[in-house]
């Protein structure tokens, strides 16, 4: 799977697995058809209420049938991805999101750059230029990425340790460790802290479980420090927050 590092205004650089191709896709196609059933919905309200006439003449047909789902398919995906915090319904349903490369939250004209140039991306090439775009380029971005330094990420994968969380941690000035101990490790020991975590999460299987298990273990022998009962991702998430907050 591809991943890209995205480093955040406080300066910690978070891994995110990029969202494939394919989840874009049934993404787009979910909300596509969540679009025109509504879409179907205003349509038989209005006929129902103004009848016939509004198909009186050629602009107005073209209008009600073309240029009028044309732009209310746009305004859905941005309304959606406005407050849906960067997730339409159908990225929400396959747990990607949108996010800026440079680590600042997506606003306003990023949101709407990428809604307008879905017309060339999906709708006027039937989604040959998109799909195009997302398979080949290096951070799969459409040209409505390109245009807003967007790109969209699974949240699924991985640590589960994303942006969200990071920053509700706070100032290192004010953040309090509850292991200050984990200053002692070193980056890449961190690292395999992650990865072992990630794989535990990813595969939940005998093998995997020891291996957190023995891993707790060994951090609670080097660290001399006692990892409480629980969960053993609440442990070693608390590790990775004190770490990040301690070294940067």
């Amino acid at each position: 799977m591809l991943s890209i590092d995205i480093r955040t205004s406080q300066n910690v650089t978070i891994e995110y697995e990029l969202a494939p191709l394919r989840d874009r896709v049934l993404a787009f196609v979910m909300d596509l058809v969540l679009f025109f059933v509504l879409y179907m919905i205003i349509r038989f309200i209005a006929v129902s209420l103004v009848g016939d006439r509004i198909y009186e003449s050629y602009f107005s047909s073209y209008f009600i049938d073309g240029l009028l789902p044309v732009g209310l398919l746009i305004l859905y995906h941005l309304l959606w991805e406005i407050f849906g915090n960067g997730q339409s319904l159908g990225k929400r349903i396959l747990g990607i999101r949108v996010v800026r490369l440079d680590g600042k939250e997506p606003g306003l004209s990023d949101y709407l750059l990428r809604a307008i140039l879905l017309l060339v991306d999906f709708i006027f090439s039937a989604g040959m230029i998109g799909m195009l775009l997302i398979g080949s380029s290096e951070k799969r971005q459409r040209l409505g990425d390109l245009a807003s330094n967007t790109t969209v990420v699974r949240l699924r994968s991985g640590l589960q340790f994303g942006l969200a969380e990071i920053l509700k941690i706070g100032e290192p000035d004010t953040y309090v460790a509850t292991y200050p101990e984990v200053k002692q490790l070193e980056e890449s020991d961190m690292l395999f802290v992650k990865n072992t975590l990630a794989r535990w999460q990813k595969y939940r299987n005998p093998a995997h479980e020891l291996a957190i298990r023995e891993l707790i273990k060994n951090l609670e022998h080097i660290l001399e420090i006692k990892a409480p009962a629980g969960p053993p991702d609440r442990f070693l998430k608390q590790l990775i927050r004190d770490y990040i907050m301690l070294t940067r």
